[in-house]
């Protein structure tokens, strides 16, 4: 284990984190808000810390597939541990637990949040909440991989440790390269939403903080409503930006090089189905709701793409919507988005192949002596993907069961447990029943809410950086 180059990129990790306090000390200028102290302080705790950590960089700077699984959950926990910061010195909250909720929330896109009322927190708070989900999204060590070499040329295992999905590949010879055009596409996407925000007539303040939010797929909201007091047009703007950050970043990079068949690939377009399907269902049971066709599908549309997309925005309570629709609801959940983009949930593909892989299996027993391979796109799924798959799958299921076993020492109903651990793990936010759209997740106990801190991070990074920091194998010398 590289112990030198771990800590010299956790250094680095904390002097980015100094870097982005600047976005919510500027709010706090413009608003004259006396809170931006409190990021003040928070940076220059992150600046010394990190200063002294990287002030010599390693002769071994080698990082293999076991430190970057390290590396990537260590960075993810202390950069929640110290992000938390800015919620304790402002005094929005005193409770170390829940400003860490609330950051590891902010930082794994999840959306949950502890506060029962966000309209009263100040402006470089809620500021700070919703930049959280952007840089959350695409990966903080993909970001800093952009601009620093950190791993002697193997960068690809914090990649690949990060990067959500069940295969990660480069889009260039470069790691470094890589980084950069996918975090252009994401600035890109991020900036074109803010300014056709500002044209529907949404504030300058509202805008950024919706487009952060959209963009990291997080779902902070800026309203005790969430969006449900947004106009219907920006509803829709917002419902179409959840859905685009939802498709991996490598199709867009295709289609900017007019490689439009293979943009349009499998996963795009099964993602795409689940969704108009959802939709349609949801919009056919809430008719009655909502009583004209166009109503019924802007809610439906809206809190499909929320949901599947794992941001977290709703425009209405859909805990009281009938069963079907919550049904179909709690299922995207659990879909989430493609692999590649800044959603949550188990992955379009993922999904794809152990279906595929399913069918295999019962194809064999049927027809033992037939050989038949996984394909996407009409290429043979490699098996080592496979593998990843099944055991993602089966370590998903152990996760979930124990973490929900766990939760129900505080005693609360099977729904709002239930949902309580999927919207966690899958990093969506809102649940139902008692972690429903107008509720939060303030009432649990610390030790619930440390379970729902593991479950956003491990849900966040899939699983095995976690498990891997938790394995004391991991820590042997080979």
């Amino acid at each position: 284990m590289n112990l030198r180059m771990i800590k010299y990129t956790l250094g680095w990790l904390l002097v980015f984190e100094a870097a982005f306090f600047v976005v919510p000390m500027l709010t706090a200028l413009v608003y004259l808000e006396s809170a931006g102290l409190g990021f003040l302080w928070s940076a220059l705790i992150c600046l010394a810390l990190g200063g002294l950590l990287v002030l010599k960089k390693p002769k071994k700077s080698t990082i293999y597939a076991k430190e970057g699984f390290v590396i990537v959950a260590l960075s993810w926990i202390v950069m929640s541990i110290f992000g938390s910061l800015p919620f304790l010195f402002t005094g929005v909250t005193d409770s170390f637990v829940d400003a860490l909720f609330e950051t590891s929330s902010g930082f794994t896109t999840t959306g949950a949040s502890i506060f029962r009322t966000v309209e009263d927190l100040p402006k470089c708070i809620l500021m700070w909440r919703s930049f959280t989900h952007w840089v959350g999204g695409m990966g903080v060590l993909v970001f800093i991989m952009a601009f620093l070499p950190l791993g002697g040329g193997q960068n690809m295992h914090i990649m690949r440790a990060e990067s959500p999905g069940p295969e990660v590949s480069k889009l260039v010879p470069k790691v470094k390269h890589t980084a950069l055009i996918l975090y252009s596409i994401y600035f890109a996407l991020t900036v074109l939403q803010f300014i056709i925000l500002l044209f529907s007539g949404m504030s300058a303040f509202d805008a950024i903080n919706t487009a952060f939010s959209t963009a990291g797929t997080g779902g902070f909201g800026i309203r005790n409503d969430s969006f449900s007091s947004f106009s219907a047009v920006q509803q829709i703007i917002v419902t179409v930006f959840m859905l685009v950050f939802s498709i991996n970043f490598n199709s867009y990079y295709l289609a900017l090089r007019l490689k439009f068949r293979e943009a349009f690939n499998n996963e795009v377009r099964t993602f795409l189905l689940v969704v108009a399907v959802s939709i349609g269902i949801v919009a056919f049971n809430i008719y009655g709701v909502y009583g004209t066709v166009g109503e019924a599908l802007r809610h439906a549309a809206f809190n499909v793409a929320s949901l599947i997309s794992t941001t977290g925005f709703t425009t209405a309570n859909f805990d009281l919507w009938p069963s079907l629709a919550k049904t179909v609801l709690v299922l995207v959940m659990f879909i989430g988005a493609c692999a590649g983009s800044t959603g949550g949930g188990m992955k379009v593909s993922r999904l794809v192949i152990a279906f595929k892989g399913f069918a295999r299996e019962i194809n064999t027993l049927v027809h033992p002596k037939q050989v038949k391979k996984i394909t996407i796109d009409k290429r043979a799924v490699d098996g080592e993907v496979i593998r990843s798959v099944n055991s993602y799958l089966a370590c998903y299921i152990l996760v979930f069961a124990l973490s929900l076993l766990l939760i129900t020492i505080d005693g609360r109903d099977l729904v709002t447990n239930f949902t309580a651990v999927a919207a966690t793990l899958n990093n969506v936010g809102p649940g139902l029943a008692g972690v429903g759209p107008v509720s939060n997740f303030a009432d649990f106990s610390v030790f619930s809410k440390l379970v729902l801190i593991f479950d956003m991070i491990a849900g966040r990074l899939e699983l095995f950086p976690m498990l891997v920091l938790l394995s004391p194998a991991a820590w042997k010398k080979a």
